[in-house]
């Protein structure tokens, strides 16, 4: 249970950073992405899935 709370804790951090380095650019591609196809948002949510899972991989086979 402490690792599922701590890598929640470290998503929000991770979210977190965007909203409060670039606030401007963050509420710009906000306005965008209601014109995005469907098609495009469920690419780059693939990548992004795939991405993380990656990051995971690598932390749970070379970092331990």
């Amino acid at each position: 249970m402490a690792f599922f709370v701590t890598a929640l804790g470290m998503m929000m951090v991770f979210e977190g950073i965007p909203y409060f380095c670039f606030p401007d650019q963050v509420r710009a591609l906000a306005q965008k992405i209601p014109e995005l196809p469907d098609s495009t948002l469920r690419l780059i949510g693939f990548f992004i899935m795939i991405l993380g899972l990656g990051v995971v991989l690598i932390g749970r086979t070379v970092i331990e």
